[in-house]
């Protein structure tokens, strides 16, 4: 599984013009499952994730981890992660995982990061979206599975 992470103050995924999904302070989490993934891949993305430290401490070093700051995390599906872009000017997505699959993986990433004990929302999968933030640092993190 792919996921971009994105440091937040403050996030929020629209539909049609209604909130469906939002966050305070914690991580946009941008997830795509690939071909092959399954549950190992997304559990331990999320486990990857809870204790990634990049959090300021009191001292203003990234030393904490999502899981210190008691942040939450606003969990979008974006298969365009799975973007192939080395020929031709039209990215190509077929190393993504097929629909039905992409979502059980990326409603079982986010069921596993609650069980962690992070507050998570979501976006909807497979709608069209806005997703409003404001970035913190900015801090962006791209953290592949298969790596």
């Amino acid at each position: 599984m792919r996921a971009l992470l994105q440091r937040v103050k403050e996030a929020r995924v629209e539909v049609a013009g209604a909130v469906v999904g939002q966050c305070g302070p914690g991580l946009v989490i941008l997830v795509c499952a690939m071909q092959g993934d399954g549950v190992a891949e997304a559990e331990a993305l999320a486990a990857r994730i809870h204790k990634l430290r990049i959090f300021r401490d009191d001292a203003g070093k990234m030393n904490r981890a999502l899981k210190d700051t008691g942040g939450g995390a606003l969990v979008v599906s974006q298969f365009t992660l799975a973007a192939e872009t080395r020929n031709g000017n039209r990215p190509g997505f077929s190393s993504a995982a097929p629909p039905d699959e992409g979502e059980r993986l990326y409603l079982h990433f986010a069921e596993r990061l609650r069980d962690l004990g992070v507050a998570v929302e979501t976006g909807q999968f497979g709608a069209e979206m806005e997703v409003h933030l404001v970035n913190d640092g900015p801090v962006t993190i791209w953290l592949d599975t298969a790596g």
